[in-house]
């Protein structure tokens, strides 16, 4: 008698069984990753499943492919290693304070190891900003920025193809083309002619900087071209991925866009948040899918955890140096 479609289910459900990790002397991270590979480890599980869904959307030739984060991972040492893989990526979708980070450290900006449990009203008196338990003092952050987008601004403002409007993105180049630090996330995508979208530009430092500028020079910020480019992004590439970390702007503004043509193809997220408050943060995958944000049959993948955690590790498997 042949097997009911319970039973057929059944064998299924139960084909792959978990196996033990075994770990070796000199394992790599990739073979480490391997061998995690049918573990059934929870996060773990999401993660190797990240890294394969990776693996696949940077292998495939026809996919646009995006790099998605917020601008507080880099304020730590994360800012090098997104550096180093810019180049391995179509386009940047990311925050004003991503920017002010990247500038500021950019030219020698100390940001110093702190602790979350430190006396705000104490930093607050030693002019310390705390991010997290990463302490920047003032001089290094706003002073910076103002300084050195100061110097860079000028330059664009006198030099003979200046053009009065620029979008965030043909802005963010040209500052690019003037930072001289190869570890600068503007300068890679500027080298290897990576777009960088900001929605967002207005909110942080950088884009107080040019609020500042536009009233006594002739300068306009033209947000909606970056707009139109997104959308001819969306409708010119049938195929597109998408590494996000972290919610808010720079995760939907990627997932937005991409539903006009049906969804993502390849979605891999990181994220501490819940989804029980129905917050974009927290929300998974999976309900982009009711959107059409992300294609019903696409691979994709959440992984619930500190990006600082799982990128160091998932950016090694895969070789993004």
């Amino acid at each position: 008698m042949g097997l009911s479609m319970a039973d057929n289910l059944k064998k299924r459900l139960l084909a792959r069984g978990v196996k033990d990790i075994r770990l070796k002397k000199g394992m790599t991270v990739s073979e480490l990753i391997r061998s995690m590979k049918d573990m059934g480890g929870f996060s773990g599980q999401n993660l190797v499943n990240g890294v394969e869904i990776t693996r696949s959307m940077l292998a495939d030739k026809d996919s646009y492919n995006f790099l998605s984060f917020p601008a507080d991972i880099i304020s730590t040492g994360m800012k090098g290693m997104i550096a180093d893989a810019v180049k391995h990526f179509d386009a940047i979708m990311t925050t004003c304070g991503t920017i002010d980070h990247d500038l500021a450290r950019a030219y020698g900006g100390k940001y110093s190891v702190g602790s979350f449990e430190a006396d705000d009203s104490k930093l607050l008196h030693m002019s310390i900003y705390r991010l997290g338990n990463v302490f920047i003092e003032n001089k290094e952050y706003g002073d910076a920025v103002e300084k050195h987008f100061a110097k860079i601004m000028d330059d664009i403002y006198s030099s003979r193809d200046y053009k009065v409007e620029y979008s965030p993105s043909e802005l963010l180049r040209e500052f690019g083309k003037r930072i001289k630090d190869n570890s600068s996330i503007i300068r890679q995508a500027y080298l290897h002619d990576v777009p960088i979208f900001n929605p967002g530009i207005v909110d942080g430092a950088f884009g107080t900087q040019l609020v500042l500028f536009s009233q006594d020079h002739d300068f306009k910020l033209n947000v909606i071209k970056d707009e139109l480019m997104l959308s001819n992004i969306a409708f010119d590439n049938k195929v597109t991925g998408a590494f996000m970390v972290g919610g808010g702007i720079s995760k939907h503004h990627v997932i937005w866009w991409n539903q006009f043509k049906g969804g993502l193809d390849y979605a891999v997220y990181i994220t501490t948040a819940s989804q029980y408050d129905g917050s974009l943060s927290g929300a998974r995958l999976t309900e982009a899918v009711s959107w059409g944000k992300v294609k019903e049959k696409a691979k994709y993948v959440t992984i619930d955890g500190d990006a600082t955690i799982i990128m160091p590790v998932m950016f090694a498997a895969l070789g993004l140096v």
